[in-house]
């Protein structure tokens, strides 16, 4: 059920979230120092891709280092990626078939603001 869920998620908003995450990687890493928060996209951006069997967690070694590192963040990229996954998730829930990958859009909706501290791991 996951795999059909995952395909289903892939076709509708995966690959369109998983393009936007690698942008925002791939301009962290260019930049040099904004590395970490380049990983950190890459990472969540191949869960927006296939996510259904995935959970978030958070780390419990994140500290200060991470809340700051967030703040950057949102101020570089989450906001929109954020935004990304709240039309995708509107959008979705217009039809009764989309409904349930609306959810799982605002369920990533904090992950994408807030990376750093999370790990994803297998459900």
């Amino acid at each position: 059920m996951k795999t059909i869920l995952n395909l289903i998620w892939l076709i509708l908003s995966g690959f369109w979230l998983f393009l936007g995450y690698m942008l925002a990687a791939v301009i962290m890493f260019v930049l040099i120092v904004t590395i970490p928060w380049g990983i950190a996209a890459a990472r969540i951006g191949v869960y927006a891709l296939w996510p259904f069997g995935k959970t978030v967690v958070d780390k419990p070694s994140a500290g200060l280092g991470s809340a700051l590192g967030n703040v950057i963040w949102v101020i570089l990229a989450g906001w929109w990626l954020a935004i990304g996954h709240i039309l995708s998730g509107i959008a979705l829930c217009i039809t009764i078939i989309g409904i349930p990958f609306g959810i799982a859009n605002f369920k990533m909706v904090p992950v994408s603001l807030l990376p750093l501290g999370k790990d994803i791991v297998d459900q």
